[in-house]
């Protein structure tokens, strides 16, 4: 049994913990939500190692903490969240990720799936056919070196106001309005804006995708009925990020930090963990670039919904199109600086959602009653679930949750284990229509790839992080 495994202890309801005293130069516990059994899954890799490199951050405050879909990965385990404090804490890249606010956004139908009429095969296909996927491909809409500096600067809302796209409900359902605060165009390289320039409205490859769904089981009524979600009715889920722009961010920033963290006198246990104080110039400089690659991810994420209402305009109707709504969008790896019990910190989500209680002035006017949705997708063939963030997340988590099921495999061990071809198969026999160009790509998100979602969101509820309000079962999907 690895090091990590024989500390860990039971703290709580679905808690674990690492001590600080564990290991040298821990600064604050380890924190995992995880029951027993998800915990030993947990212990396969080096999530629980590279958690404990976490708590070692300079100005770390309460615990480094690991949700139930923890994973490996760079520097920071996904699924891990940390918050720093100034004026000692740092912000790290590896913190946030290199797709820099991977998110998910829901669109609400205003039909049911029985409505379709045998069209769902037409639409997924129509929806593919509208948006671009895979690794490089660009779109229709390229920016000017001024809209994109508005893009940057303020996210969707130049799109709205420039090009038409989205409404102003898209906006105010959208976590932070779209719009990070301290966003700098200037901060982002002549690279990453070359990558960026024509891929608003694109899809990307690997765990991206498009899905067209059914409302299933309502779990909780009454905040089912303030979303304004029903059993039987047709949703779309949307999940992308910041695209090449947002990647070359971050390996822009991981490269100048790793230059200046000896300047700064920080001890790493790994590179991969490259940070400079939240003050310091290129602690700042990564902010506002971080910020400005979220606020493109938004945008990106809005066009795509963009082009999935012109879709639905020309196989359900323009009525239907008109009368399709934003339920919410959450973003998955940022940096933000939030108000935790009167402190202001640096909150790291990488592959952490936000999931703030019921009452919280950050949530949107209609969802304050019920608390922030959350969105916890699936895998292609299993239901993907939408819950509200709860009072103990403000306690234990900094008001976080998970932002999935949690990779079990590798990309190459999926693949050993079931070919694309099969894959498709299998979920075309279910009636799930599946587009995507490659079989290589579809057999790497294979839903035995991923822990049991199901799982996973009921020790999101036993911590009491977040509680489910409706599954959603898939119909179609497209996939990177």
């Amino acid at each position: 049994m690895s090091e990590p495994a024989t500390a860990v202890v039971e703290s709580g309801r679905a808690m674990w913990e690492i001590p600080a005293s564990a290991r040298a130069g821990m600064r604050v516990p380890a924190r995992v939500f995880a029951d027993r059994e998800l915990l030993e899954e947990i212990m396969r890799d080096r999530s629980l190692e590279q958690l404990q490199n976490v708590a070692t951050l300079p100005g770390i405050v309460d615990a480094a903490m690991a949700m139930p879909d923890i994973h490996q990965g760079y520097g920071f385990p996904v699924g891990g969240v940390a918050a720093t404090a100034p004026p000692d804490g740092v912000v790290s890249p590896g913190g946030v990720g290199y797709d820099i606010n991977c998110g998910v956004r829901l669109l609400a139908l205003p039909i049911d799936a029985a409505e379709l009429s045998g069209r769902a095969q037409a639409l997924v296909h129509e929806i593919s056919r509208r948006v671009p996927v895979g690794a490089g491909h660009g779109g229709s809409l390229r920016l000017s070196e001024r809209a994109l500096d508005g893009v940057l600067a303020e996210g969707p809302k130049t799109l709205l106001r420039e090009h038409g796209i989205g409404t102003e409900l898209d906006i105010e359902h959208t976590e932070s309005r779209g719009s990070l605060a301290g966003a700098d165009p200037s901060f982002v390289s002549r690279r990453a804006r070359e990558r960026g320039a024509d891929q608003l409205g694109t899809l990307g490859a690997g765990n991206h995708f498009l899905e067209l769904e059914r409302v299933g089981a309502i779990i909780d009524s009454e905040a089912a009925a303030a979303l304004m979600l029903h059993e039987g009715q047709l949703t779309v889920l949307i999940h992308s990020g910041s695209r090449g722009l947002g990647h070359q961010v971050c390996t822009d920033y991981v490269r100048t930090m790793d230059g200046v963290v000896s300047r700064y006198e920080i001890a790493l246990p790994d590179r991969q963990l490259a940070c400079a104080p939240l003050a310091s110039p290129e602690g700042r400089r990564y902010l506002g670039a971080m910020a400005a690659a979220a606020n493109f991810a938004w945008a990106n994420r809005a066009t795509l919904a963009h082009r999935v209402r012109e879709a639905i305009a020309a196989v359900l109707g323009a009525e239907v199109a008109a009368g399709t709504r934003q339920v919410y969008d959450v973003a998955h790896n940022v940096a933000k600086l939030e108000r935790h019990s009167g402190r202001l910190l640096c909150v790291h989500r990488k592959g952490a959602t936000r999931a703030f209680p019921r009452g919280h002035p950050e949530i949107p006017a209609a969802y304050r009653s019920v608390g922030q949705p959350v969105f916890i997708p699936g895998s292609m063939g299993t239901a993907s679930f939408v819950l509200v963030g709860c009072p103990r997340a403000m306690m234990l988590s900094f008001g976080s949750a998970c932002h999935g099921a949690g990779r079990r495999l590798s990309r190459a061990s999926a693949r050993r284990e079931i070919s694309g071809r099969a894959l498709r198969q299998q979920l075309e026999s279910r009636g799930i229509v599946v587009r995507c160009p490659s079989e290589r790509g579809l057999a790497e998100e294979a839903p035995l790839a991923y822990k049991d979602v199901e799982h996973v969101v009921s020790v999101v509820e036993q911590a009491g992080l977040a509680r489910r309000v409706a599954a959603l079962l898939p119909l179609g999907v497209v996939k990177g």
